[in-house]
């Protein structure tokens, strides 16, 4: 039998509205990957459209985690990051791919800290700048598209976009370090949109598109990540990983508008399940 492969997600978790943690502890494990967890912070609701949630930081657990994995000798054969909450949880995290990581490691970066052209509301305007640092010391990356504007330094731009656009930014991202880039939120036209991969080992740019569903869905980055996640660990190549994230997300919001499930709660992707082990093929 072969060795089950095994990730670290290091994300909050929201006891209710799927998003980070609560997303990719359960995608992750579905693709047949072991998905060990560091919780950044634990909210009773994510923040998008909830008030009066709670919120218990866990900063000072991130690094005694990472401390006694290390003392345990556990092998990670990827980390995987989301939101994080402070400059000072971006440090730590820096240091922690340090520790956890070894040759075969890969690490995987979502800077989750914006989107439709603004920074999250709780950040200064110097964060993009931070995250860059970390994203400069992953080997993938999964910006959307006001993320990637961000940490370049440039002013945002609304789409529809142009291909020359759309692969001016994904060179420019590989400059900052890493060496796979896989943009979301890219369209050409209103009838689809999807991601946009960069390979910068064999200077390579292919484009996952599928047909656009209106509206805007909570916790959408999260479950395309995790899924990308569990695809790169099933070793499919970038594309063909980018790909399946890309037509799960777009099952998992289908199933959510017909539904008609409040968009706060997150997407229905739990449904999608079965098709994700397909796409996969897993045994």
């Amino acid at each position: 039998m072969l060795r089950q492969k095994r990730v670290a997600a290091i994300h909050d978790i929201s006891g209710f509205g799927k998003c980070s943690l609560t997303v990719a502890l359960p995608i992750i494990s579905a693709t047949g990957v072991e998905c060990a967890v560091v919780p950044t912070a634990v909210l009773s609701t994510h923040t998008g459209g909830f008030e009066g949630f709670t919120y218990r930081d866990l900063t000072e657990d991130i690094a005694p985690i990472a401390y006694h994995w290390q003392s345990l000798n556990l092998h990670f054969d990827a980390i995987y990051t989301g939101f994080l909450g402070s400059f000072e949880q971006i440090e730590i995290v820096s240091k922690v791919f340090d520790q956890l990581r070894a040759k075969d490691t890969l690490i995987i970066a979502d800077p989750a800290m914006a989107d439709n052209g603004e920074l999250y509301k709780i950040f200064p305007k110097t964060f993009p700048q931070e995250m860059k640092k970390l994203c400069a010391k992953a080997d993938v990356i999964v910006p959307n598209m006001t993320e990637a504007a961000l940490m370049l330094g440039e002013e945002y731009q609304a789409g529809p976009y142009t291909k020359e656009y759309i692969e001016g930014l994904l060179k420019r991202l590989s400059d900052m370090g890493p060496s796979q880039i896989v943009l979301t939120g890219v369209h050409f036209d209103d009838a689809q949109l999807g991601a946009a991969t960069y390979d910068k080992n064999s200077d390579k740019i292919n484009y996952l598109l599928a047909n656009r569903i209106d509206g805007y869905y909570h916790g959408t980055g999260d479950v395309f990540a995790s899924v990308l996640v569990g695809a790169l660990m099933n070793d499919k190549d970038l594309d063909t990983a980018t790909q399946i994230a890309v037509d799960f997300t777009v099952k998992s919001i289908a199933w959510t508008k017909e539904a008609k499930t409040d968009v706060r709660f997150g997407v229905n992707f739990e449904a999608s399940i079965p098709s994700l082990i397909q796409a996969l093929d897993l045994k």
